[in-house]
């Protein structure tokens, strides 16, 4: 049977753990080659075991801080070296900061939080987007929260920082139209992650879906085939 993502070139941030984890994990069996950037070296290495478990091959593997901004773009001239284009990318590093009165946010809190959620994700898509466009079918997919779009009290720098992602997704997705590139947003809604637990630590985690049971998700808007366009899809357990 052929494999969804056979032979492209994707890449994932945030992949040490959670979800980027499991998507770059199910991309890997679906045939893609995983580009994985995280800040831990040692759950990269982790992944990188399982993805050479699972399909005898290995990741391409990134540590870095994705504030970094730099380090991006050089990260985007390495692969323009090596592979010449970008099939799929997933913005999914996330950073929760601190919950509570807006008005109450510390400074470096709320630097943080957008830097990682909102800056970032900008940063990735200015110095990718030539690399997507090289591809016949390039795939942006970013990673929002239902925060991101539906106001809630105390949610502070996190909730900003995903609405500004959304619109920012969306932009880029009304600039795209007349390209191979598609543009969509993922929520993730409740799943069992270390983010959620940090945000709901009263919550019973069993009663969650798991990170892997939505990474299909990200298979369908990464895939060839793929023709949705700045949608912002809420991911369902398989």
């Amino acid at each position: 049977m052929s494999k969804r993502l056979e032979g492209r070139i994707a890449l994932v941030t945030g992949a040490s753990r959670g979800i980027g984890r499991a998507v770059a994990e199910r991309f890997a069996r679906e045939g893609a080659h995983v580009i994985a950037i995280a800040r831990t070296q040692g759950g990269l290495e982790e992944l990188d075991d399982q993805i050479k478990q699972d399909t005898g091959e290995n990741a391409t593997l990134v540590p870095l801080d994705i504030r970094d901004y730099d380090a991006i773009d050089k990260v985007g001239a390495a692969l323009f070296e090596r592979f010449g284009r970008l099939d799929i990318m997933v913005a999914n590093a996330g950073l929760l900061g601190v919950l509570g009165p807006i008005h109450h946010t510390k400074p470096k809190v709320w630097d943080d939080v957008l830097s990682v959620n909102l800056t970032s994700a900008w940063r990735m898509t200015r110095s990718f987007d030539p690399l997507l466009r090289a591809s016949d079918s390039g795939r942006a997919i970013y990673v929002t929260s239902s925060v991101g779009h539906n106001p809630r009290a105390f949610w502070s720098a996190y909730a900003v920082s995903k609405a500004g992602l959304e619109m920012m997704a969306k932009t880029y997705a009304e600039e795209t139209l007349k390209t191979n590139i598609r543009v969509n947003i993922i929520n993730p809604g409740a799943t069992r992650t270390g983010m959620r637990a940090a945000a709901m630590p009263g919550e019973d985690a069993e009663t969650l879906k798991t990170p892997e049971s939505i990474a299909h998700v990200f298979v369908n808007l990464g895939a060839a085939d793929c023709t949705q366009h700045g949608e912002l899809v809420v991911a369902e357990a398989e």
